[in-house]
């Protein structure tokens, strides 16, 4: 059995560091998961005053996690914190209150940065937003990949093979705690 895991992608820049890793640890991931990589293009802002008539982006968004195993952020880090456009996602998916889509999944968090701290910030936020809206965070290993800028080709692809070791250990321990999050 594959578990189906919503692979949110914490930016929207067409070509952003965040979204080739999340492609590359799709075509990386071990057969035990199916990794959904989703991008937030289309999620409309969190609006409180929409919540009894929530807009069509926020259902399907919702729907999505609620059918998913579990669910990994791939981040990159602005101003020392997640992007905005990942905080309004949250905001959307764990509402209205007490009915969070995130609840019971289990979470993974790969931070990024094409400089030399790998989006720690960003990683240590999400550590602290998610705990109350979400299942288990895993833990360890951390991932906070540094120096992403000559990772890829042109074409997007993944070359750098310190950076596919790195991912390919991540997925490991990832598919191990979906596995026993989810068995």
């Amino acid at each position: 059995m594959a578990y189906n895991i919503v692979t949110i992608v914490g930016s929207i820049r067409k070509q952003s560091f965040s979204l080739k890793i999340a492609n590359a640890l799709a075509k990386l991931a071990p057969a035990s998961l199916k990794l959904d990589v989703t991008t937030l293009e289309g999620v409309s802002f969190f609006n409180q005053d929409l919540e009894a008539a929530p807009p069509a982006d926020w259902l399907a968004f919702r729907e999505k996690l609620q059918k998913s195993n579990g669910v990994l952020f791939v981040t990159p880090e602005y101003n020392r914190s997640i992007p905005g456009v990942l905080k309004n996602a949250i905001d959307v998916a764990s509402r209205p209150y007490g009915k969070s889509s995130f609840i019971g999944k289990p979470i993974g968090i790969i931070g990024n940065s094409p400089g030399p701290l790998g989006g720690v910030s960003a990683v240590k936020h999400l550590q602290n937003i998610l705990p109350g809206i979400s299942g288990p965070i895993l833990g360890q290993p951390e991932a906070y990949l540094n120096g992403v800028g000559d990772a890829f080709d042109d074409k997007g692809e993944l070359t750098k093979e310190s950076l596919k070791g790195v991912l390919q250990q991540y997925l490991g321990a990832f598919a191990a705690f979906i596995e026993k999050q989810n068995g």
